[in-house]
């Protein structure tokens, strides 16, 4: 078994803050994040737990599509609730959307990404990505 540090090139944020935010700062965001732009409320369920949770998160339309940076990589535990649930629910610009077909993907170039969040995900190393479609039911 190979022990992994807990930051190299492939998590481009350290852990240990992914748990600070969780625990502290996204208290403090989650109150406007569903309102402003470039940011919402994650709305997913634990796959093993079942418990409901609300995180704050950095997203960007793309047609039907929006597209989510994983500043703390593939790992978090969002992401894996998401890709098992199928999808979830995004409240942003004080709007409930539910998002379904999740796709993890790799683009060191950030293509799908507003030009100004690209250097600066640029420099944290931010390569992967998780993208989901409007669901064809519309806005819940």
């Amino acid at each position: 078994m190979v022990a992994h540090p807990p930051y190299d090139s492939g998590m481009p944020l350290p852990l240990w803050l992914g748990h600070f935010n969780s625990r502290f700062t996204n208290n403090l965001t989650r109150p406007v994040a569903g309102f402003l732009p470039f940011f919402g409320i994650m709305e997913h369920v634990g796959s093993r737990t079942g418990r409901r949770y609300r995180s704050p998160v950095n997203v960007f339309r793309h047609g039907d599509r929006f597209v989510f940076a994983l500043t703390y990589g593939p790992d978090a535990h969002w992401v894996h609730n998401v890709l098992a649930a199928g999808g979830c629910t995004l409240v942003t610009r004080g709007r409930r959307i539910r998002l379904v077909e999740p796709r993890r993907f790799s683009d060191p170039r950030r293509r799908d990404l507003p030009g100004f969040v690209r250097l600066p995900l640029g420099l944290l190393n931010v390569t992967e990505f998780l993208e989901l479609r409007v669901s064809g039911l519309g806005d819940r």
